[in-house]
C-alpha cells in the first residue's frame, strides 16, 4: 500500500515518495519486498499515486527474484478500493496486505501461517502502541470495533440500527493498535465495492455486524515504526542504526530496546542511551546534513574513527548514517571529570585525575596528528588566524559584549588587537591534533580511565590551546597554583616525546588561553541568551576573571582597549 500523498512528511515528500525514504541507505519499500521474498512470498503488487514514476523506476531497476508489479491510481481509491483494484493479481490463496510506510521486524511468515491455521476470513496484526490503540478486541482476540467507541458491534448489541455502543476499559475487552499488516481471504474482495474509493475498515465493520469474525494476531517481542511522520521516520532510523550496531557487539536478539534521553549540555544534538539487557550504547542525532560539503556529523564520525584507530582513548564508533546524521557509539557512562572533581575530597585525587587527563591530551595531540587528513575537519582544516578572528574574537564581541552585556562595541575597533592575539597564539607553536573543546565535561571517566568525547571540532593546531582549555575551564575553576603545576606537568610529558622550547610554549599558551576565553564567553552568552540554557550564566564570572588574569600576563602596552573593556565587566 504505497499510494498515499505523504502530507504529514512535507516538505520531505515533495521530491520523494515515502516508500522510497531510506533506512540506513536502503529504501523502505526494498526492505519490505526483500523480507517478503525471504518469507516465501510469490509476488508483490504496489499501488502508487504520488510520484509514482519514481517507484516504477525503482522496481524496474531492482530485478527481484519474484514478480513485483506496480499499479498506478490516478485517483486515490482508499485502503479498501486499492485492494479491490488489484483483484486480478491475487489467486485463490489468502494474501498479505502491508502498509508501505512501516518499519518492523514482525515475522510475515508467522503471520501468514497463523491465518492459515484458523477459519476466519481476515487477520489483523495488532500490538500495543499507546498512540494508536484504537482497535477493540475481546478475550478471544476477535476484533470488536475501531476507534474510541465500537461503531460496529453485532446488531444484537445495538439499541437501534446504526447506534454505537461505547466500550469501557473494564471487562474482557481491550484496545490495541493496527500495525498496517493484514491477511485476507480472496472472498473478502466480493465485499468491497468496485471502482470507487472505500475504506477497508468500513468493510470490516460490516463483516462484524453480520457476525463474520475478524481475527487479531497479537504481535509481541518486536519493533514497529510508522514513518508517516517526521518523528516516526527518525525513530525508525534510530532503531535501524542501533540494531546494526548491537549486531557488531554480540548476538542479535529480538525484542524491544529500552531508550532514554541524555542531556546534551550546550549541543543542539539529541543524545540517547539504548539498552538491551546488559548491553548499552549511545546514539547521537546530528540531524540531516545541510548539503554535500563536510558537516559536523561527518567530522564526528571520521575524526572519532581516526583517533580510535590511533589508540587514543575515545569511544568506539559502531556506525554512522549520513542522510539522518545518526551515529552509534560506545557508552562511557555518566561520570565526567567535572563531576568527579566535585565529589572528590582530597587535592591528591584531583591532581591524579587531572594528570591522567593531561596524559591523554599529550598522547592525543601527538598521535592524533599522525596521518590526520585536514579534510576531515569541518569549517576550516586548521586552527588558523581566520578561525580565531571569526569563531572566537567576533563571537566574543557579537554574542557576549553586545548581545549579553549590551555594550555596543564595534568589532573593527578591536580588530587590530584581536589580530595580534591570533598571530601570537600561532607564532612558534607546536602543531598537533587539536581537540578544541578539551574541558572537564568532555572528559569521561570509566573504569578509572579518561576518555575524550565531542571531538568533532578537531583539526590541526597549536597544542597549547587544548591544555589551556583544560586548565582555565570555568566548570571546575582550578586554583592558579594548580593550573601552573599541571601546565608544568604537561610540558614535561610533552618534552619527553617531542622537541619543544618551554619558553616559546608558555608564550603561545598565554595567548591561546586568551583566545579560548573569548570563545568561552561568546559561547556561554549565546547559549544562555539565545538558546535559553540559563545554567551557563553561572560560569560567566569565572570566565571573565580568567580573561582579566591572562590579559595581565602579556605586555602592558598591548591590547589596551580590550584590557579596559575587560576591567569594566
Amino acid at each position: 500500500m504505497a499510494a498515499g500523498l505523504g502530507t504529514r512528511l512535507l516538505p520531505l515528500t515533495k521530491k520523494k515518495p515515502k516508500p522510497l525514504f531510506p533506512i540506513l541507505g536502503q529504501p523502505l519499500i526494498d526492505i519490505l519486498i526483500q523480507r517478503l521474498q525471504a518469507a516465501g512470498c510469490g509476488g508483490v503488487i504496489i499501488n502508487t499515486h504520488h510520484l509514482a514514476h519514481q517507484i516504477d523506476a525503482f522496481v524496474q531497476e531492482k530485478h527481484y527474484d519474484m514478480d513485483v508489479q506496480t499499479c498506478h491510481e490516478p485517483t486515490i481509491l482508499g485502503t479498501g478500493g486499492a485492494i479491490k483494484n488489484v483483484e486480478s493479481f491475487v489467486d485463490e490463496a489468502p494474501f498479505l496486505v502491508i502498509n508501505g510506510d512501516i518499519f518492523t521486524d514482525i515475522d510475515f511468515k508467522e503471520v501468514y501461517r497463523f491465518h492459515l491455521a484458523h477459519r476466519h476470513p481476515v487477520t489483523l496484526v495488532l500490538h500495543h502502541c499507546d498512540q494508536y490503540n484504537h482497535v477493540w478486541i475481546d478475550d478471544h482476540d476477535h476484533v470488536m470495533g475501531f476507534g474510541h467507541t465500537t461503531p460496529c458491534p453485532p446488531p444484537s448489541l445495538h439499541t437501534r440500527p446504526g447506534t454505537a455502543k461505547p466500550v469501557s476499559d473494564s471487562g474482557t475487552e481491550r484496545r490495541l493498535a493496527f500495525t498496517g499488516i493484514q491477511v485476507l481471504d480472496p472472498k473478502v474482495l466480493t465485499l468491497i465495492p468496485k471502482g470507487r474509493s472505500c475504506n477497508i475498515i468500513d468493510v470490516y465493520c460490516d463483516m462484524i455486524r453480520s457476525h463474520r469474525t475478524v481475527k487479531g494476531f497479537i504481535a509481541q517481542n518486536h519493533y514497529w515504526h510508522d514513518i508517516g511522520t517526521l518523528a516516526g521516520y527518525k525513530a525508525a532510523q534510530r532503531e535501524a542504526i542501533t540494531r546494526k550496531a548491537l549486531a557488531t557487539i554480540g548476538p542479535t536478539r529480538k525484542g524491544p530496546l529500552a531508550w532514554s534521553n541524555l542531556k546534551g549540555d550546550g549541543s543542539e544534538r539529541s543524545w540517547y542511551r539504548v539498552s538491551r539487557k546488559e548491553t548499552t550504547l549511545v546514539v547521537v542525532d546530528h540531524g540531516p546534513p545541510p548539503g554535500e560539503s563536510i558537516c559536523e556529523a561527518d567530522s564526528f564520525f571520521a575524526i572519532g574513527r581516526h583517533l580510535y584507530n590511533k589508540g587514543v582513548a575515545v569511544p568506539r564508533i559502531y556506525g554512522y548514517d549520513r542522510p539522518s546524521g545518526l551515529v552509534a557509539l560506545q557508552d562511557l557512562g555518566d561520570l565526567h571529570l567535572q563531576a568527579l572533581v566535585l565529589q572528590t575530597q582530597t587535592r591528591e585525587k584531583v591532581v591524579a585525575s587531572y594528570r591522567q587527563a593531561v596524559d591523554l591530551l599529550v598522547f592525543m595531540g601527538l598521535e592524533g596528528a599522525k596521518g590526520f587528513d585536514p579534510a576531515l575537519s569541518y569549517e576550516t582544516p586548521r586552527y588558523d588566524e581566520d578561525l580565531i578572528l571569526n569563531k572566537e574574537a567576533r563571537y566574543f564581541v557579537d554574542a557576549f559584549l553586545n548581545g549579553y552585556m549590551a555594550l555596543g562595541i564595534d568589532f573593527e575597533d578591536l580588530q587590530g588587537e584581536f589580530e595580534l592575539l591570533a598571530k601570537r597564539a600561532l607564532h612558534k607553536s607546536h602543531i598537533g591534533f587539536l581537540h578544541r573543546d578539551f574541558q572537564s565535561r568532555n572528559i569521561m571517566i570509566k573504569g578509572n580511565k579518561c576518555y575524550a568525547i565531542d571531538f568533532q571540532g578537531g583539526r590541526l593546531g597549536p597544542l597549547a590551546y587544548d591544555i589551556a582549555s583544560l586548565l582555565i575551564d570555568p566548570y571546575v575553576q582550578l586554583p592558579q597554583r594548580l593550573q601552573k603545576e599541571l601546565l608544568a606537568y604537561y610540558i614535561r610529558r610533552l618534552q619527553a616525546l617531542a622537541t619543544i622550547e618551554p619558553l616559546d610554549f608558555l608564550h603561545t599558551y598565554t595567548h591561546c588561553a586568551i583566545n579560548r576565553n573569548l570563545q568561552i564567553l561568546g559561547a556561554f552568552a549565546f547559549l544562555s541568551r539565545e538558546r535559553g540554557k540559563k545554567d551557563f550564566k553561572e560560569y560567566i564570572p569565572q570566565a571573565v576573571s580568567s580573561l582579566k588574569k591572562h590579559l595581565h600576563q602579556i605586555e602592558p602596552e598591548t591590547c589596551m582597549q580590550l584590557r579596559r573593556i575587560a576591567e569594566g565587566l
